[in-house]
């Protein structure tokens, strides 16, 4: 394939100037053949497993890096939901013995994801959207410990789903483990709720390898901000129709370098290529904000009136762009719209512009949800669960993913910092009214009707 030299000076403009890269290269991994009854034997296996499938992931990344001057931030591993392996434990162990055997295994997870260089492993996971199994219970009740006692280790649990509906019981106890995992709240920036979790999904906390993977897979999530901010600076007189237009056709671009590096890392390491995830994911550096696009395009400041049409407009030319240069596309997919790791979020709260409520309206039409939000540390756990049964429950009307990633710390009008890509941002306000007695009946919200006509 032949380039002109304008394609080439517009890529090196996209790297230098607008900061595009390639936000993470995730390597899934099948834990399933580590299963045992025996605890140190299972974490013998997954260190191992883990080691020998992605030694050679960090160089190999670090090489494609140079050979195409292309930023590759972060080197990920998610491997198959943790609960499932405890389930294999479970029949000669109590309850509480199988949850200090899942933070046995989430440290040897830890031990090898700095083995093997990586920043993040995720898949210390369970899925209960329909019920719980006695692994899965074991899995939520240790998630607080596993997480303060190692590093790298992510975490998540699916709540719910389109076709089952929402376990409020699971949606309780995530709202007291969120709560006593807190204590340190970077805790809280490592596990996240989901409702219609994708099993593909290269972005941390929430990645982990699910059922129907194939052995080993690279996955690939993009990034992008600046490039599309500054395709909306360059056309601020064209119609919304147009402007989508502008947006598809870089969408299409930055797909295409993704969709490049992924097949390449996948030969390099001789494993199955996955997906794209097309998400937008913001950095908190200036010039790299989802919201600053929003502002582009005419808003003020991003949460004003007309924030959740633009999110929209801006959500679907990605997508359609992106479904355009490549065939495998899964993930979220979307726009992330974390306040703290996103530097136009975490203004727009600071001057008021933006509070809960109109981040939960915006989750409406992007694919993360409630992400990175940091509330007062005294907030209740019932309070907690309140919010992440609202953001289920718009994933679940709606067929999409949603997340929450929340962190209560400091008091309202404070500002927590996190470091690197976490960033920091302004403790937003809740509501004043309680909401406990709703979220104590427990059960299951039945599975929305998705049609009467056919």
């Amino acid at each position: 394939m032949l380039f002109s030299t304008e394609e080439i000076l517009e890529t090196i403009r996209m790297i230098a100037v607008e900061h595009l890269d390639i936000r993470t290269v995730t390597l899934g991994i099948n834990l399933q053949g580590c299963a045992s009854d025996d605890a140190d034997v299972v974490s013998q296996r997954i260190h191992d497993k883990i080691v020998t499938t992605s030694e050679r992931l960090v160089q190999e990344a670090d090489s494609v890096e140079s050979k195409y001057g292309l930023p590759i931030v972060n080197k990920r591993v998610a491997v198959t939901p943790i609960a499932t392996l405890l389930d294999a434990l479970v029949a000669g162990m109590s309850e509480e013995e199988t949850a200090c055997a899942g933070v046995k295994i989430a440290k040897s997870m830890d031990s090898a994801a700095k083995f093997v260089g990586i920043d993040f492993i995720g898949g210390y996971s369970a899925l209960v959207h329909k019920g719980f199994t006695r692994g899965s219970t074991a899995l939520i009740n240790s998630i607080p410990k596993a997480l303060t006692e190692t590093e790298t280790v992510c975490s998540s649990v699916n709540v719910a789903s389109t076709k089952s509906g929402i376990n409020m019981d699971a949606v309780i106890e995530m709202g007291k483990v969120i709560k006593i995992a807190s204590k340190k709240p970077i805790n809280c920036a490592k596990l996240v709720t989901f409702a219609n979790a994708p099993p593909d999904n290269p972005f941390m906390a929430g990645a982990f390898h699910g059922s129907g993977e194939p052995e080993a897979v690279i996955n690939v999530g993009i990034s992008g901000p600046g490039v599309i901010r500054a395709v909306v600076d360059q056309v601020e007189n064209v119609d919304l129709g147009t402007l989508a237009e502008n947006i598809k056709r870089t969408s299409f671009k930055i797909a295409r370098v993704g969709e490049l590096v992924g097949r390449e890392m996948a030969a390099r390491l001789g494993v199955k290529f996955g997906i794209i995830d097309l998400s937008l994911a913001p950095a908190p550096i200036r010039g790299d904000s989802v919201a600053n696009i929003l502002e582009a395009m005419g808003l003020e400041r991003c949460g004003t009136h007309g924030s959740t049409a633009a999110l929209a407009l801006l959500t679907d030319a990605v997508k359609k762009g992106g479904a355009m240069a490549s065939s495998y596309v899964g993930g979220l997919s979307g726009a992330f719209i974390p306040v703290s790791e996103d530097a136009g979020m975490a203004e727009a709260v600071e001057k008021g512009a933006i509070n809960l409520e109109k981040l939960e309206a915006m989750t409406s039409v992007c694919s993360v949800g409630l992400d990175m939000v940091v509330v007062p540390k005294d907030t209740t756990a019932e309070t907690i669960s309140a919010i992440i049964a609202d953001e289920c429950a718009i994933g679940v009307v709606n067929n999409k993913t949603t997340g929450v990633r929340i962190i209560p710390a400091g008091k309202e009008g404070d500002y927590v910092e996190f470091g690197g890509l976490l960033g920091r941002s302004p403790v937003l306000s809740i509501g004043k009214f309680c909401s406990a007695n709703f979220v104590r009946r427990g059960g299951r919200i039945p599975a929305p009707i998705q049609s009467l006509t056919g």
